[in-house]
């Protein structure tokens, strides 16, 4: 056969909300196969047996067969390239630890064309695993050298894409725990801060720093000595120690304190330059040298016997903790220390330099803590240890076995004390005792530090012991659960403000300002993004068209908004996706706009259901899509909600809503020339509005339709708002066709 021509992609674009594939964000690519459409997986000679030698792992996909194979009976019986490809970006995916089950792929009406979807958390990694594959997979397909090395060097190459752009596990578990409670989430920046939930009931995380976290705290935390001398005052004990400014008045200072001593950086971290148990003047003066290198200043303090312990503080309880070991390595007769320490101590796979790996790779040779402890020993990095001889690498730094349960009431009780003296919300402390099961007072033991923004690797995937669920203590901190407070504040349950959607193509951005204007009315600050621009309260901060993604991220990340409505158009969805994981309110309205979506292969009104739907899709269980009864297809997705559904129409006794209100549904509509609302056989008019004439002729010029008005209604409905005032504020609608002052 002869060599076939590379597969185009014809156009990448990054869905970031739920869109008509799925809820999440996915990577579509539109694909043409050229030549490759006449030729399936099995009508190319020696693929199938390449691809899966390449790939083993895809023995695994179970496809749409749903059974493991499934995937490889697919290549067997003959499968299109593109359907193939969406495999080989997700196995790639699986193997750089970003792990993915779904894709799709589906023809286009241009033959050869197809359109391949594949989940992916973030849009840069997604588009390296996406040339990566398409390059492993043109090499399978033409019989060109390709091997595991170079599938290995691609996997490489995507995981250092997702080392580049993903959460830190730290963050990473909190956002986890957030998913889980339902709460969303969006990304403020390239690195780890996060705002959890939207508007004005979002709270915003940095790694394992909260908007809690007072920045006074985190400065006295910084300050080790102020720490210190906080702590004593309150009783809680601390070892003696002062600050110095040279290596003489170290050792002075270490006199008088009483050996042996600990000398280490005042505002330093992660253990860098630390010297534990001194006993002589030149161990002093050349553990001074070290930390010097290490912070602003160089304290000196009374040497706590026992082992080091990080205790994890959230809200003002103890989530975890975890104990410390020193490093050890037995030496061999013939390997330098450096040697063993990588031999016995490196090849650890829960070491590592990465912020992943709990325990930190060690550096024999640049580490200045360790010179100084192999010179206590008469040892230098380079030097050979006897055979059978035990030398000591690090007595600190590897805080990761998990000892939460054998934690003391009264040692809980004083690092919990320690966390409020010093102010802060979320908060690492390091504790050095014999056991900790056993008050620390009668232990000797000690806090040593106080610190702010505490990693949380060490809870999360501890060298031994059970693993913490620490992100989700965080996560319940920041919205605690109703049971447990009597602030029932918009903070307590999933960090949600109301959100309306509307979709449609007829009069939605009249729906979309009639429901933000009663949404204001009801004493909601409230945001709209729709085709007339970007409003806050009723006042256009931009006149452009904000009926998209940006615009509608823009609402959500605002703090001052307590409600926000969305105009979703059909191109909207199909271009980005709904600015919003889900809403209270999705109103449909038609499905109607085929003829400008030529570029996404709509041509027809039919097709627009699998679109319109999107809005539906995302309804919470606890919300309610608003469905023109008048379109039959649109009555259809009723069945797609995982709310409430209101049907609202022109006509009393359709069939659709006859049915519904057999089923005790609400349903709106028009009798008597007024606003009727409808529940199962209970009907009542709308107060306040009286009849639509005086309404048709205010606003004839506008072309705003019954149907428009009764889906506003319904959503004002829905949300809860006073019948009265909805009726009040129909009437009392500016009539101008875009609001005055507005910002420039």
């Amino acid at each position: 056969m002869s060599q076939q021509d590379d597969i185009k992609l014809l156009r990448i674009n990054y869905l970031r909300g739920p869109n008509i594939w799925t809820y999440r964000p996915v990577l579509e690519v539109w694909l043409d196969l050229g030549g490759l459409e006449d030729f399936p997986s099995n009508l190319l000679p020696g693929f199938n047996d390449r691809l899966v030698e390449l790939l083993p792992a895809l023995r695994e996909h179970h496809c749409g067969v749903g059974e493991r194979g499934g995937f490889l009976q697919r290549l067997q019986e003959g499968t299109w390239a593109g359907h193939v490809l969406e495999h080989v970006v997700i196995e790639l995916l699986n193997l750089a630890d970003m792990p993915t089950g779904f894709g799709q792929t589906r023809s286009t009406s241009q033959r050869g064309v197809y359109r391949m979807v594949v989940r992916a958390r973030d849009e840069q990694v997604a588009r390296i695993a996406l040339a990566e594959g398409h390059r492993l997979l043109m090499a399978a397909i033409n019989d060109q050298a390709f091997d595991s090395t170079q599938v290995q060097a691609a996997v490489e190459k995507i995981r250092a894409k997702v080392d580049d752009c993903y959460l830190g596990p730290s963050t990473a578990s909190i956002v986890v725990a957030a998913t889980d409670r339902g709460i969303p989430h969006i990304r403020l920046n390239d690195g780890n801060l996060v705002q959890l939930g939207y508007g004005a009931s979002q709270r915003r995380i940095w790694t394992a720093e909260t908007e809690l976290t007072s920045a006074i705290a985190e400065g006295i935390a910084h300050d080790k000595d102020l720490t210190k001398s906080l702590l004593a005052t309150c009783g809680v004990p601390v070892p003696k120690g002062e600050i110095v400014h040279n290596a003489q008045e170290a050792w002075a200072s270490a006199q008088d304190i009483g050996l042996p001593v600990v000398v280490k950086p005042s505002d330093g971290n992660h253990g860098r330059g630390v010297s534990l148990d001194l006993k002589t003047e030149e161990q002093v003066k050349a553990a001074f040298e070290v930390a010097k290198r290490h912070g602003s200043e160089v304290m000196v303090e009374r040497f706590v016997r026992g082992h080091e312990h990080r205790l994890l503080v959230v809200g003002g309880r103890v989530v975890a903790a975890a104990r410390g070991e020193a490093a050890w390595v037995t030496g061999d007769g013939s390997s330098t220390v450096v040697q063993l320490v990588d031999a016995q101590l490196n090849t650890n796979p829960r070491r590592g330099l990465g912020e992943d790996f709990p325990l930190s790779q060690i550096k024999t040779a640049t580490d200045g803590a360790i010179v100084l402890d192999l010179q206590r020993q008469g040892l230098t990095p380079d030097a050979i240890p006897m055979a059978g001889r035990e030398v000591l690498i690090q007595r600190n730094g590897n805080v990761a076995i998990d000892c939460t349960d054998e934690v003391h009431p009264e040692v809980e009780y004083i690092v919990t004390l320690a966390a409020r003296v010093v102010g802060l919300d979320i908060a690492g402390i390091d504790v050095v005792a014999q056991d900790i099961s056993r008050p620390l007072h009668s232990q000797g033991g000690a806090i040593v530090e106080v610190n702010a923004g505490p990693g949380l690797l060490m809870h999360l995937k501890p060298a031994e012991g059970a693993p913490r669920p620490v992100g989700r203590a965080i996560c319940e901190h920041l919205f605690p659960h109703l049971s447990e407070t009597l602030d029932h504040s918009q903070h307590g349950q999933d960090g949600r403000i109301p959100l309306v959607g509307i979709a449609g193509s007829e009069g939605t951005p009249y729906v979309a300002r009639l429901v933000a204007w009663l949404l204001h009315l009801s004493g909601r600050y409230t945001g709209l993004a729709c085709r007339d621009g970007l409003f806050l309260d009723q006042r256009c901060v931009d006149t452009s068209n904000c009926a998209h993604w940006e615009a509608g991220q823009r609402l959500l990340m605002n703090r001052a908004v307590q409600a926000a409505v969305f105009e979703n158009g059909a191109d909207t969805i199909l271009r980005s996706g709904l600015s919003y994981d889900r809403c209270q309110i999705g109103v449909v309205t038609d499905l109607g706009g085929a003829s400008s979506l030529a570029e996404f292969d709509i041509t027809e009104d039919d097709q627009m259901f699998k679109v319109m739907r999107s809005q539906v899709d995302a309804v919470l269980p606890s919300g309610a899509a608003v469905l023109n009864a008048a379109h039959a297809r649109v009555v259809e997705m009723k069945a797609l909600c995982d709310g409430e559904v209101i049907f609202y129409s022109n006509e009393p006794d359709s069939v659709a809503i006859t049915a519904h209100r057999n089923e005790n549904g609400r349903a709106l509509f028009v009798r008597q020339d007024q606003v009727v609302l409808a529940t199962g056989a209970t009907e009542a008019f709308l107060p306040s509005l009286g009849k639509l004439a005086a309404w048709r002729d205010r606003d004839e010029r506008r072309a705003l339709s019954e149907g428009s008005l009764l889906a506003a209604i319904g959503a004002a409905w829905a949300l809860g708002i006073p019948l009265n005032l909805i009726g009040a504020g129909m009437k009392a609608f500016e009539s101008s066709e875009k609001p005055a002052g507005r910002a420039v």
